[in-house]
C-alpha cells in the first residue's frame, strides 16, 4: 500500500494546511508521497523537512516586511511576493530551511505548476530544494497578474492551481491507493467565474492557452471537488477541510488572523485523528 497526501493551495488559507501538517508531525503520521499545489507546496515542504511551526513563524515575522510581500516589490520586480527574498534569502539565512532533513526524508514530494504556453499542469519531483527546485516551488505559488512567469525546464511556469487545483488523480496515478486530501475551502464551496477574467484576457493575451485554462478553472475546480468528496464517500480518500469558510484574504498580514487559521487547521486535524488512523490502517 502506498499512501499519498494531497495539499490544495490558497495563499494564506494555506496556514490551515500548516496546522494540519504540524499535528501530523507531532503524531508521527507519515506518507509515502506528498503533492502540493501553490501554498500547498510552499508551506507543505516543511512537512518533508519536519519543521513544526516554521510556516506560521516566518509568515508572522515577515508579514509587514516590504521585502517579503508588498506593492513596492510588485512595482520593482513584478512579484507581489519578492522572489529572491521569499525563496532564497529567507530559507537560506533568516529562517533556515532544513535542507538536510528534506533530502534525507524518503517521502516523495511533488510541486504542481502550470505551463503557460500549453495551459497544462506539470508535476515536479523535488528531492533537494536546491536553487533550481526552489524556483519550481516559487513557480507553483506564482499567482497570475501579481507574479512574473518563472523560466524553468524550457518553458514558462505559473501557479499550479490554475490547471490542477486538487491533484488527487495525479496521486492515484502515481500508485497511491490511500490518499489524504487537505483542502482550504469548506465542503460546500464551489468556485465561481473570476471577476478578473476580462483583465486576464488582456494582460495574458500572449498566452491564449493559459487564458483558456483560467477561464475554465471554475469548471475544473468544481469537478475536482466533486471527485474528491465522491472518493471520500466511497472510502477511497480521507478529506480534511475547514467546517466553514476561513474568511481570510489571500494576502492577509494580520497576526491574529494568521494564527487563527493555523489553529483551525490544528483543531480540525486533532478532531479527525481517530478516524484518520483507522482509515490509514485498513
Amino acid at each position: 500500500m502506498k499512501t499519498g497526501l494531497v495539499l490544495e493551495g490558497g495563499a494564506m488559507r494555506g496556514l490551515f494546511t500548516s496546522g494540519v501538517l504540524d499535528v501530523f508531525l507531532e503524531e508521527g503520521i507519515t506518507f509515502d508521497m506528498t503533492t502540493g499545489v501553490s501554498a500547498g507546496a510552499a508551506f507543505g515542504c516543511n512537512f518533508k523537512s519536519r519543521q513544526i511551526g516554521r510556516a506560521l513563524r516566518y509568515n508572522i515575522n515577515f508579514a509587514h516586511d516590504k521585502r517579503y510581500s508588498s506593492i513596492t516589490s510588485l512595482i520593482k520586480t513584478g512579484n507581489l511576493f519578492n522572489a529572491e527574498f521569499c525563496y532564497h534569502t529567507l530559507p537560506e539565512k533568516l529562517d533556515p530551511f532544513d535542507f538536510e532533513s528534506f533530502r534525507n526524508n524518503p517521502m516523495e514530494f511533488f510541486a504542481v505548476t502550470t505551463d503557460i504556453i500549453k495551459g497544462t499542469p506539470r508535476y515536479h519531483k523535488l528531492s533537494t530544494c536546491n536553487y533550481d527546485e526552489l524556483e519550481l516551488m516559487r513557480a507553483s505559488a506564482s499567482m497570475p497578474l501579481v507574479s512574473t512567469p518563472v523560466k524553468a525546464e524550457g518553458t514558462l511556469l505559473l501557479d499550479g492551481g490554475i490547471s490542477d487545483s486538487i491533484p488527487l488523480k495525479f496521486s492515484e496515478g502515481a500508485g497511491c491507493t490511500k490518499n489524504v486530501v487537505v483542502l482550504t475551502q469548506a465542503e460546500s464551496y464551489r468556485k465561481k467565474p473570476s471577476k478578473l477574467s476580462s483583465v486576464m484576457k488582456i494582460a495574458l493575451r500572449k498566452y491564449p492557452e493559459l487564458v483558456k485554462t483560467i477561464i475554465n478553472r471554475p469548471l475544473m475546480y468544481n469537478a475536482q471537488t466533486e471527485y474528491v468528496f465522491k472518493a471520500r464517500d466511497q472510502g477511497k480518500a480521507f478529506v480534511i477541510c475547514p467546517e466553514q469558510s476561513l474568511g481570510i484574504s489571500r494576502t492577509c498580514k494580520d497576526e491574529k488572523e494568521l494564527r487563527r487559521v493555523y489553529e483551525e487547521g490544528r483543531k480540525r486535524a486533532q478532531s479527525l485523528l481517530p478516524a484518520l488512523r483507522e482509515y490509514l490502517s485498513q
